[in-house]
């Protein structure tokens, strides 16, 4: 019987056990390999809170308060010297957004708070038009004047070259590509450490199955509480052998919307349906009934198709709408929570003014608001909703672990 129902009880009770709470955390992280760093999208209604999104490869360091990255460069040196802890020269390697400063931005960021501990971080790139685009187009230096890309020669590129021999001369490679693409990297001969893992980008991981691990973990921790599971966790069902293109599965994904409705209670529940390999917020649809899905036309079953670098999606996640009821000057907003070593560590908000309060907001016309997590207390009433996030968080990147436990890697 669970003594916690409300969302109400729900924050009363993480912000006066704060320290309880985060010992079980610390506990249960102690049996899963916790990636360097996670983020995890958050959305709270007026009934409950739940994670829609977990990335492992985050952009957007740049949208940290200053504070918070104090602690994340803290937490990044103390992570890196657990794994390897002679470690003085790195390898950061990037995803190839020569156009966009933002993620330019974020990446000098990262690179600061890795460097801040007397690390030395090389970033480079197996991408042989990153740099030359990048510098015409003046933007390195609109950013950061002291970050210097170095990039591969053509020959690493091709299949046989050494470029194994230069990777491994490193005490370790940091990863910040998501490899939607893969890289041209034979990452199974790679003798230091790769943080996070490579065996799980896009083109391997599935988000129906963190959202299975993120179930299993829930429940063990709400068993342990007392806590209705429903106060932190969305339903979801997946479909699988979809296209788009060809209107393959449709009526199969247009029953689970029926089925998924019928779970919430409510027959015009607004309804996610997310391709399982999606990221940057591409290959989403939201849609409140089955009908909607039929009658998709081309523009959406093409957006649903196809995504980053060209990746073809035939599985979905079909995830409850969560109505979000924060705001910021008066559009709907969610809370996006990093995390450093499976601890939460900054954070911000996403605003988008061109969506209402069931949208997805990882879309165009997206708003950031930086605030600060970092000075969070047990028993501070105040800071009660930014601790539940935490912890969801928290409890997100532990089901990341599980993702990672029980990867495939490619033999040697």
């Amino acid at each position: 019987m669970n003594s916690i129902n409300t969302k109400e009880e729900l924050e009363h009770f993480v912000c006066k056990n704060w320290n309880d709470i985060n010992v079980y955390l610390d506990k249960l992280g102690t049996t899963v390999p916790l990636p360097i760093y996670t983020s995890v999208d958050i959305r709270e209604s007026k009934e409950q809170f739940a994670p829609v999104d977990n990335n492992l490869y985050p952009a957007g360091f740049n949208n940290i308060c200053q504070l918070d990255l104090n602690v994340c460069a803290d937490r990044l040196n103390q992570y890196i010297k657990n794994i390897a802890p002679k470690a003085k020269r790195l390898i950061l390697i990037p995803e190839s957004h020569t156009k966009n400063k933002f993620y330019l931005d974020g990446l000098s960021t990262l690179k600061n708070c890795l460097e801040k501990n007397g690390l030395i971080v090389d970033l480079k790139t197996p991408d042989p038009h990153f740099f030359a685009s990048a510098l015409s187009d003046g933007l390195i230096n609109d950013i950061n004047q002291n970050v210097k890309l170095e990039s591969y020669s053509q020959n690493i590129l091709e299949v046989g070259k050494c470029d194994l021999e230069m990777i491994n001369s490193y005490d370790g490679v940091i990863l910040h590509n998501d490899q939607s693409d893969p890289l041209p990297i034979d990452w199974v001969n790679v003798t230091v450490p790769v943080l996070p893992t490579p065996f799980l980008g896009w083109t391997k991981r599935q988000k129906t199955e963190h959202f299975k691990y993120y179930a299993e973990i829930v429940d063990q921790f709400c068993q342990h509480f007392q806590i209705n599971p429903r106060l932190i966790s969305a339903k979801f069902l997946e479909v699988t052998h979809l296209d788009f293109n060809e209107k393959e599965g449709i009526d199969l994904l247009a029953n689970a919307v029926d089925e998924l409705q019928v779970q919430i209670g409510r027959p015009q529940a607004p309804v996610f349906i997310k391709s399982s390999q999606g990221t940057y917020g591409m290959g989403i649809s939201v849609v409140t009934s089955s009908e909607e899905v039929r009658q998709m036309n081309r523009k959406t079953r093409n957006k649903m198709d196809v995504g980053k670098n060209g990746l073809k999606f035939n599985q979905v996640l079909v995830q409850e709408g969560i109505e979000t009821m924060l705001t910021v000057d008066g559009h709907p907003a969610e809370v996006t929570i990093y995390l450093i070593g499976g601890k939460s560590s900054g954070g911000f908000l996403r605003m988008n003014p061109l969506k209402d309060s069931n949208g997805n907001l990882n879309s165009k016309g997206m708003v950031y608001q930086k605030y600060c997590i970092s000075e969070i207390t047990q028993g501070y009433d105040h800071q009660c909703k930014e601790a539940v996030y935490c912890m969801i968080a928290r409890l997100s990147t532990l089901a990341t672990g599980l993702e990672i436990l029980n990867q495939h890697k490619p033999k040697k």
